[in-house]
């Protein structure tokens, strides 16, 4: 089953988690930026005339090869009335095509000891695999294919239209707090498509049609669309070559490729959004900002306090509202940067009788204590040593580099700014988290959503 990861990095449902200090250790006390050699990835990069980009990540002594194809492609792209249709549309690239019957993904992968997997965010679907290195063309040749010649039948598309309907049923509207987590796209967007979530609008799916189908893969799943990326055991000489073989045929469609030029207009307001809930259930609330993209200058100075915030158990939120004042039984914050915009977000959930309110108040209150009273030393070494440990982690398989690649690629425009990233967090200091919390939080107009309970 191949379930949507929905930026499995960023997602806002989850408090944003650091990893153990395993590889800089933090220091009584400093104020300067940590400093660690960081080798930057084997990265080498080319286009093939048909507007494929292409990432090679070569490691001689790794056994196995990992392959993925980064589409340019996300939920801000679903046409309209049709919201969730990438999402959708990413189950179906894993059904036939002219040479390949259904399900040969599987075939290709699981039956030679290696996985497959897709997600679909805001901005891009991409489509993942490892394999033996020995078993690296067949998987390009079927990449390739299934570019350049999907075929899916109308008992296919209605299956998997079925599948993605019961997914919304039981993450949205059968889990406890799921309305209050969808609304927050639309909370911080008016305008621009990111107001609509990945997973998109029930009647939106039963609407859409196999012309839909046809239609999106023609207009989106294209090579100048499209990123490859190759990480693992393999001759770049010899990828190339293979490259060439089985993507340099894929044609480059003549029409142009649509891209969203919404903007998004300043927030002139802040304001209060009451929804509906079961009696039931404690009050929640969540605080939404609309915050920067990804490439921005702020982006590693958010990543760091919003891990300081929410990342673990003994983060501030929690130590606060759960621990400290008992009036939440869960509290975090994510930022969740795109490529045309961010979306901020710092929620409670309330326990027993603590009101919407009051869990407001106690959010504020920590943001406006990290902003403006001294940060220790200790605690932000040990946040950026968590981030960048994390990073740093990822890089330990091919997958995880293919991935750090993929998302600098997507959200920053750039596969070397994966690099980048890490330098920029090591560089964070206790000054830029408070100088990102006041300008994006505290002196921003925000959208307070109130999910149950009173107004105490």
């Amino acid at each position: 089953m191949h379930a949507p990861v929905c930026a499995a990095r960023r997602r806002l449902l989850l408090a944003a988690a650091t990893a153990p200090a395993l590889l800089v250790a933090p220091r009584a006390a400093r104020a300067r930026p940590l400093e660690v050699a960081v080798p930057p990835l084997p990265l080498h990069e080319w286009r093939l005339a048909n507007g494929l980009h292409v990432v090679a990540l070569p490691d001689p002594a790794a056994a196995t090869v990992a392959v993925q194809v980064w589409y340019r492609v996300g939920a801000k792209d679903d046409p309209p009335g049709r919201s969730g249709f990438a999402h959708l549309f990413e189950h179906l690239m894993f059904k036939g095509t002219r040479r390949m019957p259904a399900e040969a993904f599987d075939r290709l992968t699981e039956d030679v000891g290696g996985w497959n997997n897709a997600f679909t965010a805001e901005d891009v679907t991409a489509y993942q695999s490892e394999v033996p290195a020995n078993h690296l063309e067949r998987l390009l040749w079927a990449e390739a294919e299934r570019m350049a010649h999907l075929e899916v039948d109308e008992a296919a598309f209605d299956s998997e239209r079925a599948v993605v309907v019961e997914e919304f049923r039981e993450r949205v509207e059968s889990a406890p707090y799921g309305r209050l987590f969808d609304a927050l796209p639309a909370a911080a967007f008016a305008v621009h498509p990111y107001r609509r979530p990945v997973i998109g609008r029930v009647e939106d799916l039963r609407a859409a049609t196999l012309d839909d189908v046809r239609a999106f893969h023609r207009t989106h799943y294209r090579p100048d669309n499209a990123t490859l990326i190759v990480a693992g055991g393999f001759e770049p000489a010899a990828l190339e070559a293979a490259v060439r073989r089985h993507f340099a045929a894929v044609p480059r469609p003549a029409q142009p490729l649509p891209r969203v030029d919404a903007v998004e207009p300043p927030r002139a307001r802040s304001e209060v959004r009451r929804l509906d809930a079961p009696a039931s259930l404690p009050a929640a609330v969540a605080l939404v900002w609309r915050g920067p993209p990804a490439a921005d200058a702020d982006a590693a100075a958010l990543r760091v306090a919003a891990a300081m915030l929410a990342g673990g158990e003994s983060a501030r939120l929690n130590e606060a509202l759960v621990r400290r004042l008992r009036n939440a039984r869960s509290a975090g914050f994510g930022a969740d940067l795109f490529a045309d915009a961010g979306l901020l977000v710092a929620w409670a959930i309330g326990s027993g009788a603590a009101g919407p309110a009051g869990l407001e108040r106690a959010l504020v209150a920590e943001l406006a204590r990290l902003a403006e009273q001294p940060v220790g030393a200790a605690e932000l070494d040990k946040v950026r040593t968590g981030l960048v440990t994390a990073a740093l982690v990822e890089r330990e398989t091919p997958a995880g580099r293919a991935e750090a690649a993929g998302w600098a690629a997507a959200l920053r425009g750039d596969a070397r700014a994966a690099d980048r990233e890490v330098a920029e967090l090591l560089a964070v200091t206790a000054a830029d988290v408070q100088r990102v919390v006041r300008r994006h939080l505290l002196r921003a107009h925000r959208v307070t959503l109130v999910y149950g309970g009173g107004r105490a």
